[in-house]
Order: structure tokens, then C-alpha cells, then sequence
């Protein structure tokens, strides 16, 4: 039994995309590498959870837990907690304790627990209490809207809000993007002409490094693993020389 996502679009500035999903067995998957943060809630015979997950530099493989209810916030490009140092994060989590059944503990404060359709309150107050904080020149400088800024200073601001490289990033998201593309039924060849990719061989080990699987395991889906939550963003600036 493959999950199902639900997502929806935030009217916050601050987020990407809010999703959720629920598990009936324990299945492996493929998490599969992306360059956005988020928080996930999950609920798993009563408890619930909570963790910080930092941006994922490569595909891993992983387990789903049985019987659990997730919830997740991803977070836009150049949204950061400053008491949580996104270059700790990458390819790494942070577990926030419980406060309580229903509240966990914060910034030295008490939240509760929040559900799909009160996410966007829960989402508000951290912005509020600036435990959430945003850096617009990123997600305007990574889709294409140059600031009047050098290079330099546009990579550092980048790097100091996401933990990773444009370069990293544009990567990243080329793959999740082609993953895409062939699941909705692109030919390979297609798909190495529409993302960039110099040649098929390119593609395969660009998806073997970042989605964890061959670019014919994806486009046939009998021999296709389960795949972390993959969505449709708009595209970042695909001009490669931009920030070198």
C-alpha cells in the first residue's frame, strides 16, 4: 500500500506547501533529497511528535512507521529559525520534546499541537513570536527576480538561509522537477531536453545521487519504490552561471 498526500498551498509568504498523509503498515521508502526545510507532526498510537527537519542532500532510504497520522509545513526558501542554525539541519532532524499529550515545548514555551485546518493560525504565531523569520531576496533571487545586489552577496544569503549552495539547490530541484516529469509520462529523452540534463547518462547520475532511484525505475510505475512527498513548485532560475 503506497501513501497518498494531501497538500495545499499556504496564504503565508513564508511556506511553500502544507501536506499530510497517514500510514496503515510500516513500508520502506525513498526519502528522496530536497532543498527545503520543514516541521513534521505525526501521531502514532497516541503520542504525538514532532521534529525540525533540515534540507536532504541526497536520496536515503528509509521506513515509514505503522499506524501513524503525519502532518508537515514545508517551509519557502529564505524562511529560517534563528535558534535553529540551518547548517546544523542539513541531512539532519531535530526531535522537539512534549510538553504535554497535546502541546510540545518551543523557545521555552508551550504550543499546541496543530491540525490540518488550523495550520495556518500555528503557522501565524511563529511568525508573530519570530521563532519563524524570512529573507525575501532568496526565494526572489532563486526564481529568477535578481536583486540589485553583487553575486557574492546574493550566494551568502542563500547559503546563510538554506544551508546549501545555489548551485546545490538548482540541482536539487532539477531532479525532483525531472522526477516529475516522468511520472507524468515524459520520455526520458523529454525530460533530459526539458531540465538541462547534457545527456541521458547525465540524468541517471544526477537521479542515482538525489532521488535514490533510475530514471526507468521511475518512469515505469511497477518497478517504482514509494517516494518521500514530491510536489510541483515554481521553477527556480535555471540559468547555470548566474551565482558561480
Amino acid at each position: 500500500m503506497n501513501l497518498t498526500y494531501d497538500e495545499r498551498l499556504s496564504d503565508s509568504p513564508y511556506v511553500e506547501r502544507i501536506w499530510r498523509t497517514q500510514s496503515a503498515r510500516s513500508i520502506p521508502f525513498t526519502s528522496l533529497a530536497f532543498s527545503n526545510w520543514f516541521i513534521v507532526f505525526w501521531k502514532q498510537h497516541g503520542k504525538n511528535n514532532i521534529a525540525v527537519h533540515g534540507p536532504e542532500t541526497r536520496a536515503i532510504c528509509a521506513e515509514v512507521p505503522e499506524y501513524a497520522d503525519f502532518l508537515g509545513i514545508v517551509f519557502k526558501h529564505g524562511t529560517f529559525m534563528p535558534d535553529f542554525p540551518i547548517s546544523n539541519l542539513v541531512n539532519s532532524e531535530i526531535a522537539l520534546p512534549q510538553a504535554a499529550s497535546q502541546k510540545f515545548w518551543l523557545n521555552s514555551s508551550t504550543w499546541q499541537f496543530p491540525d490540518y485546518d488550523n495550520i495556518d493560525t500555528f503557522i501565524s504565531r511563529l511568525v508573530k513570536n519570530d521563532i519563524v523569520v524570512r529573507e525575501p531576496i532568496v526565494d526572489a533571487a532563486l526564481r529568477g527576480q535578481l536583486p540589485d545586489l553583487s553575486s557574492r552577496s546574493i550566494q551568502r544569503r542563500i547559503l546563510r538561509t538554506t544551508g546549501l549552495t545555489y548551485n546545490t539547490i538548482r540541482q536539487i530541484d532539477r531532479a525532483r522537477r525531472a522526477t516529475i516529469l516522468l511520472q507524468e509520462g515524459a520520455s526520458i529523452l523529454d525530460t533530459v531536453f526539458q531540465t538541462g540534463y547534457a545527456d541521458q547518462s547525465h540524468l541517471t547520475r544526477s537521479f542515482k545521487h538525489f532521488i535514490g532511484q533510475t530514471p526507468t525505475q521511475i518512469a515505469d510505475i511497477s518497478k517504482r519504490d514509494q517516494l518521500s512527498f514530491l510536489f510541483k513548485t515554481t521553477d527556480t532560475l535555471m540559468n547555470y552561471d548566474v551565482y558561480k
